[in-house]
């Protein structure tokens, strides 16, 4: 099935937000025309709410159906369309890889971000204790960076593009000392993504 075949989607979405923003990635990849609806967090937009009872982005609205968790939304954009082979299909080891990687990422990393980012909400322990614990997931990145050019083939694949908004934001907390550690590969893998017209367009206010 072709995107053209696809009625125009809504997608609602909040630009920094993670989650929406591989949403967004994989949509435009799939060249699935979409209208976004940029959502305020403080003031949900009704119709949103009545799609989705979580209140939380992305949301995704085919006209009868709606998708609200992120990566089921990458799943049905490269269903309706995958030229580069994002899910490494002829490659099942890859494939199993890949979604270890992925829930590695969205039920250990994401935990060990949101301390380090809002490390004033957790003063249990320093910032620089929630941030060794992440870097225990980008060292493992750094490994297989070091193997080829992305992390799994020599070509994008879901796997990159799920993480990458969250080791984006991870980065961004402190660029400075992301920018003196060791991580080489991951740099270059990270700073190349955020050069790419891929990403530019899909942060761009519209994916149509």
């Amino acid at each position: 099935m072709s995107s053209m075949d696809t009625p125009e989607a809504t997608l609602y979405s909040f630009r920094r937000c993670p989650y929406a923003m591989r949403a967004r990635l994989a949509l435009r990849y799939a060249r699935v025309p979409v209208r976004i609806v940029e959502v305020s967090l403080k003031a949900k937009p009704p119709e949103m709410l009545a799609l989705s009872a979580k209140g939380t982005v992305p949301v995704l609205d085919l006209h009868g159906r709606v998708i609200d968790e992120s990566l089921e939304i990458m799943h049905w954009a490269l269903e309706q369309h995958d030229p580069d082979n994002w899910r490494l299909i002829g490659a099942p080891e890859a494939q199993t890889q890949m979604a270890a990687l992925i829930a590695e990422n969205d039920q250990v990393f994401k935990v060990h971000l949101n301390r380090y980012k809002y490390a004033e909400r957790y003063p249990e322990a320093p910032m620089e204790h929630y941030r060794a614990q992440g870097e225990v997931f980008l060292a493992q990145l750094e490994r297989l960076l070091q193997e080829r050019r992305y992390l799994l083939a020599a070509h994008p694949s879901l796997a990159d593009m799920a993480l990458l908004p969250f080791v984006r934001q991870f980065a961004h907390v402190d660029r400075e000392w992301f920018a003196q550690t060791p991580y080489r590969a991951l740099q270059e893998w990270l700073q190349g993504f955020l050069e790419s017209e891929l990403f530019v367009g899909g942060m761009a206010k519209t994916l149509a």
